[in-house]
């Protein structure tokens, strides 16, 4: 059910943005934006970042969307066999209107006019069919072929709503609704190029003249006139105006914005533009655009919308994955483009979901990784490479939590790790997420071409890549990725996929596009000779070679193999009745139809690829094939007959499973949830398709139903991965439209109760996952501890074992044991919890680096580590938000074009059109008219400014000191100073102890090559005399100081030498107390240095030498004692020269070992003298965290009474909010009271004027009417059936008409205003008495009016005393609170700062020396001093431009008096003339508003007469449509006479048939009868007339002829 689809996969967010459409970008409103997602549009909240969601009501996908101009609806064009064109309602999303038959197979572009009333629609391949429909209708207005190629662009022409232009794959064309002798046509002139090369137009405009402007490929513009080219503009000196194709061409008042591929925006002069002329024969001209707008580097630019909200923006859509917000004011204030956000631009590649949490990781050709949290909904990270990502996997949490492998199109690996910088884990869903980032760990480059698979080995302990280049590598997932080495594969890589764990071998399945499939076990990397090559001999590898047998399933299922298998089947029942004895009656044989030859067995010559495919069970796997094999699951196993050359193999799989509607839409991609019992199906036309599994074998019953989801493009949105959450709670998508979507799923046990059952609470739901997550927890510290058991319980065996080895005199017992144990684990407890205590937060020791050559040194500074809370004030960001309230209203404009017949009417409507017109530019002067205190907007602002800007350079010392609100200091503002003077102290000392570190390791890397050095140089000195060896200079040493670290590291070598030492003094000791002559040697002895005092370096530096020299001399001698030949010329040549050479790289060596040393001491004083430059600035941070210290001891002290003030003002401050939110809806209510006051004593002047108007001229009974309209009564309410005992409220609830006895008088007796009197018009006389009740009812609800209105001014009063008193406190709370923020700062300038300075910065001298009292000295930067000399020069010039605008303006006022002074003048000469004129004409000075208000409305008698004559030809027509309708039921009826008549000759001839067959049937039944009295008499034969002997077998073919010739 759909029900159940829904919950099964309901939507929760789409991540990407499909930038390769040309316009996928449509504003509906200031916050909505609308644009198409693969099968679906998404709207966009830009305010609270949500969506929702409209799919595609035919599931073939979206073409376009287009906004009506009111944006109350906007048009879905939709793709698929005969697709709609769908008009929704905005914002309900409910469908409005259907348009069919518009296109064949999909919709491209489309356009509403500018009155909203026709909607133009252009269709895809094969028709291009341009439609124009009146779409309230839903009718088709006109229609034409638009072009026999892509049209990629339809719109209506702003100014004439009778022209369109399209455009597309090299045209453009110019269409027109031209009413022709046979009725309304669509003719379109197609552009005709010339001279110019034909190019694809995708951007044009056109202009208020007719013109069209139009992009092209190369970058200019074309200017159209009718269908031809006008002139082609370029830049100077021939330059494009664009560097690339130009997508867009915008009017937007008055200026022509273009959008280009090269990602600028251009601004050009419109009038330029439109009277360009060619002036030579090249048709080209110069143009220069006004403005222009780098966005930004690899930026393709493909559409600019514009957004009316707090002020004008304009969103652009980037094809290079982007969405930017522009500014386009181009002014000093212009704003940077902003990058919204970005996605993957075209296809996704790859995808992996985290193995522990919610986060997702893709790649794409646009060279970056990205990683998404779809809990949050949000982009965690990314990061770019020069290469584009072709695959990737997340690591198993067995390997690492956080590290994802990614394969690149150039054979690269790269392992990026997710983390965060502070040092937290990264989990979806937490804020901290959004700080993640992704940092390259480790790169390799394993193959030639594309990464096409990667896959970790199941227990994470090999990392398989394959590629196109037909190679597989496999590494050893350790810290580093060592290499195991690779294999060839008969094709390029597919897909790689481990065996499960279920699987007792660990084996990998290689997927490769040709048809291969390869079984691989897991290498072992010791077991690999990895010297002369990687390449791996020895793995045994299973092969299968698919072999198609879809030609041979479609055999077995064609009718003529059905029939053969029908009768075959027949006859084997046919022979086991006859051999159980039974007896069957032979059948009349059925007429066969003609044999059609059975179709041939086709193979396809290429072989079918491999899309998937995924491991069934040990050895055996399924495939989905595309192609001609697509259409089907393929189970396949491995044989085990190994055969050399892998392809002349020909595999068939075993098991075959047909998949519905895949024969054109294969499987691309197949994933499981985590028991397996819900398979995903990525298919090719980019829907998804779930499949519930009863159990996890496959077969055709369980593949038989599924959900089927349309969600990517149909056409270019393949699925490229599916992945479920580590949980199976979400499932995620990616295709190549570039989006990702994510989905709510169900368990499998919810899926298959769906269909029965109704889902479990999310309640329940959540109360099982919260337990799993305990028990998990639960499970894992029991896991923890039993290993930490395991680990004590070995080295306790261990222990005891070594016990056991001992002497027994040294053996301890079991006793001892016990006490030893618990002193260990005591020891380890307080190790355990003391280290980290003083140990850890210590981040830098004092570490001493000394020079080799001199008593220099420099130290490290110990550091104690920042605590958490630091970077956490520090980062705690302090943000102002500002609440900015805009309106816009907007009036529209209607045009009311009538056509009259009466000339009295037109002059009527003429005379009403410039009243009204002159009224309206009265009112629109008197509202331009300023006030007399009005200012000039950009002087406030200037002055504002100015104020702003120019400083306040008081002393905080004088008296007339205010301290500004940004300079106020409270104790939070004053931590967060002293925590960032931490912070930088902090990480100034750490940089350069990381220098002095580094210095220190610069040492340790000196004397390694010194000792290399000094070892080379004993060698060559062995050859020299000892005479000619020069002495070694002394190898530098490491101080203990030095290697802090190293002070408690010990060996069995240090503890052997130590016990040595031991031995060596205890020996010492023992004779020198034996022997009283060796005081001397004791006293020598005890201050000769030690051995390890001197070091081991420093002996063999100072022994060494000597031994080796007299070992020399004695080598020496042997040799000459033993030779005692004289060498040669040739020798003792060689041997000067050998002895030259040596001399020469002695000195060389130590040259190098002095110039490692000088340059060692060099850098050490260097960075000394930089050290005591950090000392002195450190010093003086130091005072400075004094003196802010005790600042802060002080505002501790105050504040407590701030506070107090502070809240007391706030209070006052919304407390006067409140009065005078109260006082404005006071003010509006009293407008309103005005509004209807006004509007009821003008209903009342309109009254009386329309009872004169009734009365008419020399009324006899005027004055008795007037009287009557005027008499004063008192209507009282009717409330029957209540009493009180008030007299007076029984006589106002009583109902009556009383009359007033002070108006009426004597008069009572013959003014009567009940009875109409004599010759009086009856009419006339009740129409008083109406108008009398009407007077009543206005003066009641005037007065009513008048009372309310005078009780909202008392409130108001009331309130405005309130608002007065309440300001009135705030200005005295606020005094107060400035008083005390002055008592502060005084406190805080009693405080003593410590300014360092140096002599010259000293410029207080008095009679040229230094004073002694530096009292009066005011200490102030040196930028702060020009500044302030260049403010004088500066303010100095103003004050000159000032004063001559000043005098310009005022100049300006005189004329504009004098201007005004002869305007009066004019008026009232204009106003005398009117006058003179109205006594001339009339006789007197006539109201021509009073009068128009009296006269009949022409215009409503004129429609009142057009209504009369439409309903008499309405009925007219109805009149003959019921006669239509008559004569049609008539012929109705005759016919129903005929066919009645028919039916029954029919039925008489079934009668007779009927009856000729039962006759039929009777002689059959004699003739039987007869042939069967033949045979029981006995005839074995029977002859005939010729004498011929027939067989018994053979008599009834024969007999039967007989008898239907008998018959």
């Amino acid at each position: 059910p759909q029900e159940a689809e829904r919950r099964a996969g309901e939507e929760q967010h789409s991540f990407g943005y499909d930038c390769t459409r040309s316009v996928n970008l449509l504003p509906m409103d200031s916050q909505t934006l609308m644009y198409i997602a693969g099968n679906q549009v998404v709207l966009l909240d830009l305010k609270t970042n949500s969506q929702s969601y409209l799919r595609s009501s035919s599931g073939g996908g979206i073409g376009f969307i287009m906004a009506h101009p009111t944006k109350q609806y906007f048009a879905v064009g939709e793709k698929g066999k005969k697709p709609n064109l769908i008009i929704y309602d905005y914002p309900s999303l409910r469908p409005y209107r259907i348009l069919r038959g518009g296109t064949e197979e999909a919709y491209v572009s489309g356009d509403f006019n500018s009155a909203g009333t026709l909607l133009a629609s252009v269709g895809g391949s094969p028709d291009y069919m341009l439609t124009i429909w009146d779409w309230k209708q839903e009718k088709i207005v006109l229609r034409s072929k638009a072009f026999s190629q892509d049209v990629y662009k339809v719109t209506f022409s702003a100014d004439n709503e009778e022209r369109l232009t399209t455009s597309g794959a090299g045209h453009i064309k110019f269409w027109k609704m031209a009413l022709t002798f046979t009725g309304l046509k669509l003719q379109g002139a197609l552009g005709r190029f010339g001279k110019t090369a034909v190019t694809d137009i995708i951007g044009y405009v056109e202009l208020p003249d007719g013109k069209v402007i139009s992009g092209t490929e190369w970058g200019n513009f074309l200017l159209w006139e009718e269908d031809l080219i006008k002139v082609e503009l370029c830049r100077a000196g021939h330059k494009p105006c664009h560097n690339g194709p130009v997508s867009q061409i915008v009017l937007d008042e008055g200026e022509l914005v273009t959008v280009g591929k090269d990602g600028f925006i251009r601004v050009w002069n419109f009038e330029t533009i439109d009277a360009a002329d060619s002036v030579d024969d090249t048709g080209l001209v110069e143009v220069e655009p006004m403005n222009e707008l780098h966005v930004g580097r690899n930026v393709s630019l493909s559409f600019v919308l514009k957004i009316f909200k707090l002020h004008v923006l304009f969103v652009l859509q980037d094809t290079n994955g982007a969405i930017w917000k522009l500014d386009l004011t181009f002014s000093n204030m212009t704003r940077d483009p902003e990058c919204l956000c970005t996605f993957h631009s075209g296809r996704i590649e790859a995808m992996s979901v985290s193995p522990i949490t919610y986060l997702v990781a893709t790649t794409a050709l646009d060279r970056s990784v990205r990683i998404y949290d779809f809990i949050s909904n949000s982009q965690v990270s990314e990061i770019k490479f020069k290469q584009g990502g072709t695959a990737l996997t997340w690591a198993p949490h067995v390997v690492s939590l956080c590290l994802i492998a990614v394969g690149f199109e150039d054979g690269v690996v790269r392992i990026i790790e997710v983390y965060d910088p502070k040092g937290l884990p990264i989990l979806a869903g937490q804020t901290n997420t959004k700080n993640a980032e992704i940092n390259l760990k480790q790169a390799f480059k394993p193959h030639t071409t594309v990464v096409t698979a990667l896959a970790y080995e199941r227990k994470g302990e090999v990392l398989a890549t394959g590629s196109k280049d037909k190679t597989v590598f496999f590494f050893a997932v350790e810290d580093e990725y060592e290499p195991i080495g690779f294999i060839y594969v008969p094709g390029p890589v597919q897909a790689l996929q481990w065996s499960p764990p279920s699987h007792v071998k660990s084996t990998l399945l290689i997927l490769c596009e040709n048809g291969f499939a390869l079984q691989v076990p897991a290498p072992l990397p010791e077991e690999q000779d990895r010297v002369s090559t990687y390449q791996l001999q020895n793995l045994p590898t299973q092969y299968f070679h698919f072999y198609s047998i879809k030609s041979r399933i479609k055999v077995k299922k064609s009718p003529v193999k059905k029939r053969e298998e029908m009768k075959k089947a027949k006859l084997e029942w046919i022979k086991q009745q006859q051999e159980m004895g039974k007896e069957i009656e032979e059948e009349e044989p059925e007429e066969e139809p003609e044999e059609e030859p059975l179709p041939p067995l086709y193979i396809p010559e290429e072989p079918s690829p491999i899309l998937c495919g995924f491991y069934s069970a040990p050895g055996r796997f399924w495939l989905s094939l595309g192609g001609y094999d697509s259409g089907f699951l393929y189970h396949c196993e491995f044989s085990h007959d190994h055969q050399d050359d892998p392809e002349n193999r020909k595999d068939e799989p075993f098991e075959v499973i047909p998949i519905g509607d895949t024969d054109n839409n294969p499987i691309h991609q197949i994933s499981f949830c985590t028991s397996r019992l819900l398979m995903f199906c990525g298919m090719q036309n980019g829907a998804l398709r779930v499949y519930p599994l009863q159990d996890q074998d496959l077969s055709v019953n369980t593949l038989k139903e599924y959900w089927c989801f349309n969600v990517h493009d149909n056409d270019y949105g393949q699925i490229q991965g599916i992945c479920s959450s580590y949980d199976d709670r979400f499932l995620i998508t990616c295709g190549g439209d570039g989006n990702i979507f994510t989905f709510n799923i169900l368990s499998p046990e919810d899926a298959h109760r769906e269909l029965k059952a109704k889902i479990p609470s999310p309640r329940e739901v959540k109360q099982k996952k919260e337990y799993e997550r305990i028990m998990k927890e639960a499970e894992e510290k029991k896991k923890k501890k039993r290993e930490e058991l395991i680990g004590l319980r070995h080295e306790l065996l261990f222990l005891l074992q070594k016990n056991q080895e001992l002497p027994k005199h040294m053996q301890l017992h079991r006793e001892v044991h016990l006490v030893f144990i618990r002193v260990i684990c005591l020891q380890r407890h307080l190790l355990k919890c003391s280290y980290p205590m003083f140990r850890d937060s210590l981040e830098f020791d004092t570490v001493v680096v000394h020079a080799t050559q001199s008593n220099h040194q420099i130290s490290t500074y110990r550091l104690v580590a920042m605590s958490e809370k630091c970077y956490q004030d520090k980062e705690h960001p302090s943000w102002k938000r500002t609440v900015l309230k805009w309106a816009c209203t907007q009036a529209e404009k209607k045009e009311i074009v009538a056509e009259t017949r009466r000339i009295i009417v037109e002059k009527s409507d003429e005379m009403k059109v410039k009243i009204m017109t002159r009224k309206a530019e009265w009112d629109e002067l008197y509202k331009s008219k300023p006030s007399d205190d009005y200012e000039n907007p950009k002087d406030a602002e200037d002055i504002k400014e100015a104020r702003e800007n120019m400083g306040c350079y008081k002393l905080k010392t004088a008296t007339n000191y205010r301290v500004p609100e940004h300079k106020q200091m409270n104790t939070e503002k004053k931590v967060m100073q002293l925590t960032s003077l931490e912070m930088l102290i902090h990480e100034r000392k750490a940089n350069m102890n990381k220098e002095i570190m580094s210095l220190r390791d610069l040492k340790v890397s000196i004397i390694d090559e010194i000792k290399c050095l000094a070892q080379e140089l004993k060698s060559i000195q062995a050859s020299l005399d000892l005479s000619e060896c020069l002495p070694l200079p002394l190898i530098p040493q490491l101080h203990p100081d030095e290697v802090p670290e190293k002070k408690f590291d010990y060996d069995n070598d240090i503890l052997l030498q130590f016990k040595e030492e031991q031995e060596a003094k205890a020996k010492l000791q023992e004779q020198l107390e034996g022997s009283s002559s060796s005081r001397a040697f004791r006293h020598g002895m005890l201050r000769a240095p030690s051995i390890k005092e001197i070091g081991p370096v420093a002996q063999a530096a100072g022994a060494h030498p000597m031994k080796t020299a007299s070992s020399l001399v004695t080598e020496q001698r042997k040799g000459f004692e033993i030779e005692k030949a004289e060498p040669a010329e040739m020798e003792l040549e060689i041997l000067k020269r050998e002895k030259i050479k040596n001399l020469y790289l002695q000195e060389t060596l130590i040259k190098k070992m002095n110039a490692l040393m000088i340059n060692f001491d060099a850098e050490l004083c260097f960075l000394r003298h930089k050290k005591l430059k950090l000392d002195v600035q450190m010093k003086s941070a130091d005072l400075r965290y004094i003196t802010w210290c005790e600042e802060l001891l002080i505002l501790k002290n105050l504040e407590k009474q701030e506070n107090l003030l502070q809240g007391r003002v706030n209070t006052l401050i919304s407390e006067q909010e409140a009065v005078q939110s109260k006082l404005n809806s006071y003010l509006a209510q009293m407008e309103d009271r005005k509004c209807e006051i006004a509007k009821l004593q003008e209903c009342e002047k309109a009254l009386y004027a329309n009872f004169q108007a009734s009365l008419g001229e020399n009324n006899e009974f005027a004055h008795f009417l007037t009287e009557v309209l005027n008499k004063k009564i008192k209507c009282m309410g009717k409330n029957e059936g209540r009493e009180t005992e008030d007299e007076n409220e029984e006589n106002d609830e009583e109902s009556s008409l009383e009359t007033d006895e002070e108006n009426s008088g004597s008069e009572d007796e013959v003014f009567d205003d009940s009875v109409c009197p004599k010759k009086c018009n009856e009419v006339l006389f009740q129409n008083t008495i109406q108008l009398r009740q009407k007077r009543l009812d206005i003066e009641k609800a005037l007065t009513e009016e008048k009372k309310v209105a005078a009780e909202l001014r008392k409130k108001y009063n009331a309130l405005a005393k309130k608002a007065k008193v309440v300001e009135n406190s705030l200005d005295t709370a606020d005094r107060e609170l400035e008083t005390f923020q002055q008592e502060k700062q005084q406190r805080l300038n009693e405080l003593y700062v410590v300014v360092p300075l140096k002599l010259h910065q000293v410029e207080y001298l008095v009679n040229e020396e230094m004073p002694s009292d530096f009292s009066q000295a005011l200490v102030f930067t040196n930028q702060s001093l020009e500044y302030l000399q260049k403010r004088i020069v500066d303010l100095h010039n103003e004050k000159i431009t000032q004063r001559k605008i000043y005098k310009k303006a005022q100049e300006q006022h005189k004329q504009l008096i004098q201007d005004k002074k002869e305007m009066e003048i004019q008026i009232r000469r204009l106003e005398e003339k009117c006058s003179h004129l109205m006594m001339e004409k009339f006789g007197q000075l006539v109201d021509f508003e009073a009068v128009r208000a009296h006269s009949v409305n022409i215009r409503v008698e004129q429609l009142k007469v057009q209504i009369m004559e439409k309903e008499y030809v309405r009925s007219q027509e109805l009149k003959e449509w019921e006669k239509r309708i008559s004569g049609l039921q008539q012929q109705l009826m005759k016919l129903t006479k005929e066919n009645t008549s028919k039916l029954q000759q029919l039925n008489r001839f079934c009668l007779e048939n009927q009856q000729l067959e039962t006759k039929l049937a009777s002689l059959k039944n004699k003739l039987v009868s007869l042939l069967a009295g033949v045979l029981h008499a006995g005839l074995g034969l029977f002859r005939d007339r010729q004498g011929m002997v027939w067989p018994s077998a053979a008599l009834c073919s024969h007999i039967l002829p007989c008898s239907q010739q008998l018959r």
